[in-house]
């Protein structure tokens, strides 16, 4: 079950580097096509807020990337927890605030991880 976890939490993090890259870098190109909804002229004036979003995102990532560089079991545990807790917990606001379906984007790989992470 340690290697589920991991493997995971690997995949999590690349799904935040990949956020990191859309927010900060493909925000005007990327964004019209996967918020369809919102109007076009939203992007270049949210240019800058979307960029930090994605630096954020960038942190949840490098965190749960530590976590599996980390040699102490019980430390590289903590610190997994930690960094998923706190992605589930944007995933959950960004469900309330933005699109309901980040919560199967990002709330639902975070809750399987640490399920995985408790049981291993």
């Amino acid at each position: 079950m340690a290697i589920l976890a991991n493997i995971l939490i690997g995949l999590i993090a690349l799904l935040h580097f990949y956020i990191l890259w859309f927010e900060m870098f493909a925000w005007e190109s990327r964004g019209p096509k996967v918020f369809a909804g919102f109007p076009k002229d939203l992007f270049p004036k949210t240019k800058a807020m979307a960029a930090n979003q994605g630096l954020y995102n960038g942190f949840l990532a490098a965190g749960l990337l530590w976590s599996l560089i980390i040699g102490d079991p019980t430390w590289s545990q903590n610190v997994a927890m930690f960094f998923l807790i706190c992605v589930a917990v944007a995933g959950i606001y960004g469900y309330m605030s933005v699109s309901k379906r980040i919560i199967y984007v990002q709330t639902a790989p975070a809750v399987i991880a640490i399920i995985a992470l408790l049981v291993s």
